[in-house]
């Protein structure tokens, strides 16, 4: 009788033993493949304050920063992916303290409180929109030959993209100069401003007795890389700085004042945010966007 009861008590044992052990086995596995969220440490660019955030909590920040939340889903998730991507670039690369800036010197970024501000009324229905975007691309980049790329983008082309070299002076295969015919026809695609003499010469530095503009050099997409104005040599960019011009697709009369037209807005590098949209509008995908925009990169996961 004693052995009988001994023989039940180590079945029961060996039953639980057997019961316990694979779900032991299965939290441990789960443990192991869980991913840890990555962070960005990002640099207030207003308040110079350092705070470390989750990636995919400062892409929706950024999405609402630098794309019209009305813009079409598919252009505002290209822009989720492009944003993810660039950040990722500045985490791998980073030698500082910090991450990426709350500016245009890395990629834009606003709060909760500045979404209500920006949206007003708006925000219940743009928020959930620009979450979605990032939600629905979580976690995928843009990779050439197995590395992350430098996405850089830009508000409006002027009916092509810029080779970076002529904006950033290093060359990528992916950063290559596409047509982008599609915001010709928008509004402020085309915009003219007028100084004054005095104000051009002076926020130029140069003498006003007489303004002369010569030598100029434009790029293949009709961009200008540099010209002479009073004999004095300007990169085309650096005029865009000083005069505050939307981009380096510019023509200037002088007359009693100076009349200035840009084509475009922004440096000219990688996706047309406005391009995305309008091609998003023909029915194209972010995919498609990406890709058109990048050449031969790779749309896939972080630690793929």
């Amino acid at each position: 009788m004693r052995n009988k009861i001994l023989i039940v008590i180590i079945l029961v044992l060996s039953y639980f033993a057997v019961q316990i052990k694979p779900s032991e086995v299965i939290e441990k596995k789960e443990e192991t493949n869980q991913k840890e969220n990555i962070t960005v440490r990002v640099l207030n660019s207003k308040t110079e304050e350092l705070a470390t955030m989750d990636l995919e909590d400062y892409i929706v920040g950024v999405v609402a920063a630098e794309m019209p939340a009305s813009f079409s889903l598919e252009a505002l998730k290209a822009q989720a992916v492009a944003s993810r991507t660039f950040a990722l670039y500045k985490i791998k690369s980073s030698k500082n303290d910090y991450d990426v800036v709350t500016d245009v010197s890395d990629q834009a970024y606003i709060t909760m409180d500045e979404m209500h501000e920006k949206w007003q009324n708006d925000f219940f229905q743009y928020y959930p929109k620009v979450r979605e975007a990032v939600e629905e691309t979580k976690n995928k980049i843009l990779t050439f030959n197995g590395e992350v790329i430098c996405a850089f983008y830009f508000a409006m082309s002027n009916g092509y993209t810029e080779e970076t070299a002529l904006v950033f002076g290093d060359t990528q295969d992916y950063l290559k100069s596409v047509e982008s015919p599609w915001e010709k026809d928008l509004k402020n695609f085309e915009v003219t401003i007028t100084l004054s003499q005095e104000e051009f010469c002076q926020k130029l530095d140069i003498s006003c007795e007489k303004i002369n503009i010569s030598d100029i050099d434009y790029s293949k997409t009709g961009r200008v890389n540099s010209l002479k104005i009073n004999n004095k040599t300007f990169k085309g960019a650096v005029v865009r700085s000083l005069l505050g011009l939307r981009s380096t697709d510019f023509s200037i009369d002088v007359s009693d004042d100076i009349t200035i037209t840009t084509r475009g807005y922004g440096h000219g590098v990688g996706m047309s945010q406005y391009g995305a949209n309008e091609m998003a509008k023909l029915g194209k995908n972010y995919e498609e966007i990406l890709n058109y925009y990048y050449q031969d990169v790779k749309l896939q996961e972080i630690n793929a």
